[in-house]
């Protein structure tokens, strides 16, 4: 809580805030203002300076946010203290670990978005300012659940980030498809005129002797198309030169069959895909998604109108279940699955070899698609794959087993396709093609030619 004022509310006082001439914007009113960059760009520390300026200016109620935030020190509070101390303001701000207080009442905030739901936001609702620093970890459920909380008049969004992934919500959200009322301005070292030559010389060397996606990534401020260490980086880099990602649609002339990797805590995942050329799998839809029951998931597929073909499912699929008494492999024939068959149990690392081979044969349809229960559309699938990644303890600095993380279930069927995909047939569902009956010219004088 502020303390109550002792004496009359102070008049406005004059910051003298140095900013990069492209961050000019700052000092105006957006609904949107969003920074993206790389290394060096002063996106944090000008934020800051603009935020503090306003602040002494004006009342304000400043929200300071990030996905998560286990403590002060994971908050951007340090750096407001210290943007404080640099703009000389001691004697108007002062600050505790409940957050930062200025004398004519101005407050700033700090959360982590993550650990709220939509009831909790709700107390939210009266900020004037929300910065989400750090932005390109946040999710798709955060931004969802904050965005429409931000409703005072003239409310603000201020966002900051050095991109991560293309396929990441906050960059597709902000600069892919920037919203109305937004100003998006990207910041690297040559927008900062107090960049220093320390970071200079780390800049250069990287630039002459390291890797060019980093470099790319770390100070030119492009995101990346693959995490960095996934499993899978080469492949899906080749995939995507190869031009082997792009929409690819529905063949009605062909089954689609499903890989599953079952989960209820956990999400359930399924791939479709279609065996079209010979020699060629063609990933065409994929559906994950918490705390659906089989019946759910079937009546989710049976929508979208595909001839079906063959399902198979994990080894433990057929495994009896004493809360339920049945099986996985017994519910989805039951649901009118007509080809239900079983995977062999194997290990991860089995997995990501079968899939290492599978990839040169592979296309993936990356059409985004909406969907009520959680994910629809192999482009989430693509996403697990761009994420699926190794464990690396600490005491070892060595690779381990793969990481089991939301990413994993994806990346776990598509293991899973990649070993039974040679086994897969589509014997007795295509339709006889169309006959044509032969031509006959009834005018005989004009030969074949007529």
């Amino acid at each position: 809580m502020i303390p109550e004022a002792t004496h009359a509310e102070p008049a406005p006082i004059q910051v003298v805030t140095k900013l990069p001439h492209k961050l000019g914007f700052l000092m105006g009113l957006h609904r949107y203002k969003v920074i993206y960059g790389g290394r060096g760009g002063a996106k944090s520390h000008s934020v800051a300076r603009a935020l503090l300026n306003l602040g002494a200016n004006q009342k304000l109620r400043i929200l300071c946010a990030r996905e998560t935030q286990r403590s002060l020190r994971e908050s951007v509070h340090r750096l407001l203290v210290d943007c404080i101390q640099e703009l000389g303001l001691e004697a108007f701000y002062h600050w505790n670990d409940n957050g930062i207080f200025g004398a004519n009442g101005t407050e700033f905030i700090f959360i982590g978005l993550a650990s709220h739901t939509v009831i909790s936001i709700k107390s939210y609702e009266g900020v004037d300012i929300v910065w989400v620093e750090e932005a390109q970890s946040v999710s798709k459920r955060s931004w969802d659940m904050l965005i429409p909380t931000i409703r005072a008049p003239n409310s603000e969004i201020w966002v900051s980030f050095n991109p991560e992934l293309d396929s990441d919500d906050t960059y597709k959200r902000f600069v892919v498809r920037r919203p109305p009322g937004a100003i998006v301005v990207k910041m690297t070292y040559a927008d900062n005129p107090w960049f220093p030559k320390e970071l200079e010389q780390e800049r250069v060397y990287m630039r002459d002797h390291g890797d060019k996606f980093d470099y790319d990534n770390i100070w030119e401020g492009n995101p990346r198309s693959v995490l960095p260490g996934a499993i899978y980086t080469a492949e899906i880099n080749k995939m995507i030169s190869d031009f082997r990602i792009r929409p690819m649609p529905y063949d009605p002339r062909f089954p689609v069959h499903t890989v599953w990797d079952l989960g209820w805590n956990d999400a359930m995942a399924i791939i479709m895909f279609q065996l079209v050329a010979p020699g060629t799998a063609t990933i065409i839809n994929y559906l994950e998604a918490n705390g659906r029951t089989y019946a759910e998931c079937v009546a989710d597929l049976n929508s979208l109108g595909y001839l079906w073909g063959e399902d198979w499912l994990p080894h433990d699929g057929a495994d009896h279940d004493p809360k339920s008494g049945t099986n996985a492999l017994k519910l989805l024939r039951k649901l009118g699955r007509k080809k239900v068959k079983m995977m062999p149990k194997t290990d991860p690392e089995a997995r990501i070899r079968a899939a290492r081979m599978m990839f040169p044969r592979l296309l993936i349809d990356d059409t985004v698609r909406d969907f009520q229960y959680g994910h629809l559309g192999a482009n989430r699938l693509l996403d697990c794959l761009k994420r699926y990644r190794r464990n690396v303890p600490k005491t070892t600095d060595e690779p381990a087993s793969p990481v089991h993380d939301q990413y994993s279930h994806g990346a776990d069927a598509f293991g899973g396709m990649a070993e039974i995909i040679d086994q897969v047939r589509n014997e007795g569902d295509i339709p006889p093609p169309t006959r044509l009956p032969r031509y006959r010219n009834a005018n005989r004088g004009m030969g074949t030619m007529g």
